[in-house]
C-alpha cells in the first residue's frame, strides 16, 4: 500500500488529478471542467467554488479507481497569477481574477512610474505586465477598496486548495512567486511590493518551499474525496515550473519547450538573473531559479486559421503547407494576436501579416504562422540562453504542437538544433507528483524524483540542413518587424481606449 501519489493540475479550464506510481507510470486520470467568465472586455474571472467542486470530483474519481489505501500523498500544480480574496471562514469574497485579465493596464503604468520598471523587475523577477497579480490587486485597491481591506487573505489557487484541504493558510514559494509580490531572491513577501498593491502583510499566507508538507487532509475533505484523513498535502508549484520538472528539466544543460495554446520555454539557472528577455521564477525544486519566456498566441493561432479560412481541419492545412516552399512565398507573420510578453512587454502589440499578395492561399498563411512562431521562439531562446550561460545540450518539447510534423521541422531548423519529444501528456501534474514523491521519502530530493519518474524522449527531430541558411536570413528581417509596427499598434490602442 501507499504506492501511489496524486499530482493535481488546476489549469485555466479544468482540474486534472492523476495517480502516478514510483516510476512515473500514469495509473488513472480524472478531469473536471469549470467555466470561464468574461463579463467585460479584458476582464477574465472564475468562481473559486467551481475550482473546489472540480477538485473534489476529480480526487473522488481517482480514489475510487486506485483505492484510498494506496495514496501516499497529493501535490498541486495550478494556473499561475490567478488569485481570489477570502474571508475568515475561507469563503471567496470576489470572483477570482485570472492571469488572462488585462483590466490593470493603467496600474502597470502607474506602479512602473512610481517604483521604476527595472526596480519592479529586479525585486520580483518579472518585468511590469498585466499578467502578475500585483497590478490587479492594485486595481482592486482603487475600485473595491473596502472589499480588499475586509479580506482575511489573498490567496493563489494553490493556497485556496491547501486551505480547504488542510485548514492551514499556506502556499508554496514556487506557487506564490508568479503573483509578483515575492522577493524572488529571498523567497519572502516583498514589503514594498505588498504595500504598493494595497495589501497588509497579515493578509498573506505563510510561505513554504515546494516539496514541503503543508498539512494532512482534514476529516471533512477526506469524506468528500474518499481519501484517508491525514494524507499529506505537499506544496507544489505553478504549472509552468511544474511542467518543466515533469519534463525532466531541473538542472543546467536542458531546456523545455511547451507547444500549447501559448508557447512557454524555460531553463534552469543556479544563480539569480533578471532581464526583460525573460521572467525569473522560483525553481520547483526549491533550489535555484527558472528562466521563462512566454508567447501568448501559440497553437491557438492554428485554430484561428482553420476558423478564419473555413478550412476543413488543421491536418488538411498542414498537408497542403508541406509543399509550400520555406519562407511561404514572401509572407512573414508576427504572432502577437494577444499582445507580447517577453521581450517587449507590450499589451498593445498585435499580430501582423506582412507580404500578402493575390497569389497567397490559406496554406501559405498556415506555414507563415508556423514560421513566425519559430522565429519568435528562436529570438527568445537566444536572449534567455545568453543570460543563463549558453545553449543547453538538450531541448525537450511537449504539448499538442509536437504532433504537427511540419512545425517540428521548422522549429528545429530555425532553432538550429535537434528537439527531443517528451511522451508525457500531463507534465505539470507529473511535476507535482514528483514533489509529493520526494516529500514522503520515496526519493532523497525532487531532482532524483525527476530522474526516476520522467519518461525518456520517444522521438527526436533534426534540423533540415537545406532550410537553416534561408531561415537565418528571414529571422534577421523578422527581428525588425516589432519595431516597425510598434507605434502603429500603440496609436490604434489609444483610439480603442478613447472610444471605450
Amino acid at each position: 500500500m501507499d504506492d501511489v501519489v496524486i499530482g493535481i493540475d488546476a489549469s485555466t479550464t479544468a482540474v486534472k488529478a492523476i495517480a502516478f506510481t514510483r516510476d512515473g507510470e500514469e495509473l488513472f486520470q480524472a478531469r473536471e471542467a469549470y467555466p470561464l467568465s468574461n463579463p467585460k472586455p479584458g476582464h477574465f474571472e472564475q468562481d473559486a467554488e467551481h475550482w473546489w467542486t472540480a477538485l473534489l470530483g476529480a480526487l473522488k474519481q481517482v480514489t475510487e479507481a486506485v483505492g484510498a489505501l494506496r495514496v501516499a500523498a497529493i501535490s498541486i500544480a495550478h494556473q499561475r497569477e490567478t488569485f481570489t480574496l477570502i474571508d475568515h471562514a475561507g469563503k471567496p469574497l470576489i470572483p477570482a481574477i485570472l492571469w488572462l485579465d488585462e483590466r490593470a493596464r493603467p496600474q502597470v503604468i502607474r506602479l512602473s512610474a512610481e517604483l521604476g520598471r527595472e526596480t519592479i523587475r529586479d525585486w520580483s523577477g518579472k518585468p511590469p505586465d498585466p499578467t502578475p497579480a500585483l497590478y490587479a490587486i492594485a486595481w482592486l485597491a482603487e475600485h473595491q477598496p473596502q472589499t480588499l481591506d475586509d479580506a482575511a487573505a489573498l490567496i493563489d489557487v494553490h493556497g485556496f486548495f491547501v486551505h480547504r484541504l488542510t485548514a492551514h493558510l499556506v502556499t508554496s514559494t514556487a506557487s506564490a512567486d508568479p503573483l509578483g509580490l515575492l522577493d524572488v531572491r529571498n523567497g519572502t513577501w516583498h514589503p514594498e511590493l505588498v504595500t504598493a498593491a494595497g495589501l497588509r502583510p497579515d493578509q498573506l499566507p505563510e510561505l513554504v518551499a515546494p516539496g514541503a508538507i503543508c498539512g494532512g487532509l482534514v476529516e471533512s475533505a477526506a469524506r468528500l474525496t474518499g481519501l484517508k484523513a491525514g494524507t499529506p498535502v505537499v506544496a507544489g508549484a505553478g504549472d509552468g515550473q511544474a511542467m518543466g520538472l515533469g519534463m525532466g528539466v531541473h538542472a543546467e544543460g536542458k531546456s523545455y519547450l511547451s507547444l500549447g495554446s501559448g508557447i512557454v520555454s524555460g531553463c534552469y539557472s543556479g544563480k539569480i538573473t533578471t532581464s526583460n528577455a525573460f521572467r525569473t521564477l522560483v525553481s520547483p525544486t526549491g533550489s535555484g531559479f527558472m528562466l521563462e519566456t512566454v508567447l501568448r498566441s501559440g497553437m491557438q493561432l492554428v485554430d484561428w486559421i482553420v476558423r478564419t479560412t473555413g478550412s476543413p481541419s488543421a491536418a488538411a492545412l498542414e498537408k497542403a503547407a508541406v509543399d509550400v516552399s520555406a519562407g511561404s512565398e514572401g509572407l512573414l507573420v508576427m504572432p502577437y494576436w494577444a499582445g507580447v510578453m517577453s521581450p517587449y512587454w507590450d499589451g498593445a502589440a498585435r499580430g501582423a501579416i506582412v507580404g500578402l499578395s493575390l497569389d497567397h492561399e490559406p496554406k501559405h498563411l498556415f506555414r507563415a504562422v508556423l514560421e513566425g512562431i519559430a522565429f519568435e521562439q528562436a529570438i527568445a531562446s537566444e536572449a534567455m540562453e545568453t543570460q543563463a550561460g549558453g545553449k543547453p545540450a538538450a531541448v525537450i518539447a511537449a504539448g499538442g504542437g509536437t504532433n504537427c510534423a511540419l512545425l517540428m521541422r521548422i522549429m528545429a531548423s530555425v532553432l538550429e538544433r535537434p528537439l527531443s519529444v517528451s511522451p508525457v501528456n500531463e507534465a505539470a501534474a507529473l511535476g507535482a507528483a514528483m514533489l509529493a514523491a520526494s516529500a514522503i521519502g520515496w526519493f532523497p530530493s525532487p531532482e532524483t524524483a525527476a530522474e526516476a519518474m520522467a519518461a525518456p524522449p520517444t522521438r527526436h527531430v533534426e534540423p533540415v540542413d537545406g532550410l537553416i541558411s534561408g531561415y537565418r536570413a528571414r529571422k534577421a528581417i523578422y527581428r525588425d518587424l516589432y519595431r516597425a509596427t510598434r507605434d502603429i499598434h500603440a496609436r490604434l490602442d489609444a483610439l480603442s481606449e478613447a472610444s471605450d
